[in-house]
């Protein structure tokens, strides 16, 4: 039972870390692209797409580069702390939802063909990281031992 309830935090944390982060983005983005005035306030949910369609289509090139380190930031940080937490279970069920949102997202608004290969191929890269970085040692290893063969 411990350890269903340890997995449930490890992705409800690194899922929350992730939301966390994509906020942030978001707000980073609307700061240095601002919508159209007005976009909240549509009543119609297709004219509103529509606007949206056009907000994202005029995205200038250096804001969407310098999300895309934003936006694998926050995968990197909702993996690794599931990873940390419970394991590569926990990791990769945080990193499913992630990925799917992702696949919609790009799916449904008019980026360019640059910033989506990005993404595609920057996730798995991002998972890729944070699962060799976040690799448990072997025994006899850590930073006791590292201190040790520093100081040698």
């Amino acid at each position: 039972m411990r350890t269903v309830l340890r997995f449930v935090a490890a992705v409800v944390l690194g899922l929350a870390l992730s939301l966390i982060g994509v906020i942030a983005v978001e707000f980073y983005s609307s700061i240095v692209h601002p919508f159209p005035p007005g976009i909240q306030q549509m009543e119609d949910p297709e004219k509103q797409m529509e606007a949206m369609c056009v907000h994202v289509a005029n995205y200038p090139g250096w804001v969407l580069a310098s999300v895309v380190p934003m936006w694998l930031g926050t995968v990197c940080l909702g993996v690794y702390a599931a990873r940390r937490i419970q394991g590569v279970a926990a990791a990769l069920t945080v990193a499913a939802p992630l990925f799917l949102a992702l696949g919609l997202n790009l799916s449904m608004l008019p980026y360019p063909w640059w910033f989506t290969a990005a993404m595609l191929v920057g996730f798995p890269i991002a998972v890729w990281l944070v699962f060799t970085a976040s690799q448990p040692r072997a025994v006899g290893e850590g930073p006791e031992q590292d201190a040790k063969e520093v100081a040698v």
